[in-house]
């Protein structure tokens, strides 16, 4: 038997009872109560997270790679996230689900506007865009016109070849001020949560202590409101996996036990473990 930071007993993740909302993540964070989130893209798969009680879907623009091959997230189109948003949605009617919007389809305001409300029809409840301060305004014109978004700090993805590849990033002083300050500016201008992906723990504790909303890790250390994974990960799909991932699959029986797995450890605080930790 394990236990949650807020003591509630944790013996087999249970499907979700009720729909989670964008106000449940504030809640989480306030409870300080660990969320849970998966980046997958069927409706399959989508159906078996909320079974398994996953609170947060997100329909990632990381489908690119793992499921059409692409060596980046950059080729991906809006006809590729709108199709897979609508999977995930006929599968899933209880997780949040947080759609991406891809590379430089919300390079203005009216596009992000645009494309915005296009996954949202799709069926997801939150858009999710890379980028620091000159997101700010648009943050806010999507959060007026009553859109959620999700920020994505730290390692985006989409700006891997402005990075020279897939690196830690916020390791030197000015960086990790930067991200810092990006963070609370996105937070001020309405977002609604934040993913930090591959940046140092500490940085990543700092930041979930400085602002209002929640924090969504991956490969961003244990401290963070939430953690995410990408179901290929779990199941041990991918060749050569990132430090930040786990393979559940090898500890469980199946793939649901592999999901409960990852949903348990999140929320007692096992995982990440140290090895999956960037310092």
């Amino acid at each position: 038997m394990v236990y949650s930071s807020n003591k509630e007993k944790i013996d087999d993740p249970k499907s979700l009872a009720k729909p989670i909302t964008i106000n449940s993540l504030g809640k989480f964070k306030k409870n300080a109560e660990k969320f849970v989130t998966v980046a997958l893209y069927d409706a399959p798969m989508a159906a078996m997270a909320q079974k398994c009680g996953v609170e947060v879907v997100l329909v990632g623009d990381s489908l690119g790679m793992t499921v059409l091959g692409f060596d980046t997230t950059v080729p991906v189109t809006m006809e590729q996230m709108i199709y897979h948003i609508e999977a995930v949605k006929r599968g899933n009617d209880r997780s949040l689900i947080i759609g991406d919007l891809p590379f430089m389809t919300y390079g203005t305001t009216d596009r992000a506007l645009e494309n915005a409300t296009r996954v949202m029809q799709a069926g997801a409840h939150c858009v999710k865009i890379e980028g620091g301060q000159w997101l700010v305004d648009t943050v806010k014109i999507l959060s007026d016109r009553g859109i959620p978004v999700c920020a994505h700090l730290g390692l985006t993805p989409q700006s891997v070849h402005k990075f020279g590849g897939f690196r830690v990033q916020g390791r030197n002083e000015a960086d990790a001020k930067q991200i810092l300050t990006d963070a609370k500016m996105l937070a001020e201008a309405g977002a609604h949560a934040i993913v930090l992906e591959c940046i140092p723990s500490e940085l990543a504790r700092l930041i979930t202590q400085s602002i209002s909303i929640p924090t969504i890790g991956i490969g961003a250390g244990r401290e963070t409101d939430a953690q995410v994974l990408v179901i290929n990960d779990i199941l041990g799909l991918t060749e050569k996996p990132p430090k930040f991932a786990k393979n559940f699959l090898v500890e469980a029986e199946d793939i649901p036990g592999a999901l409960k797995k990852y949903v348990r450890d999140v929320k007692t605080g096992i995982f990440p473990e140290d090895a999956n930790i960037f310092l």
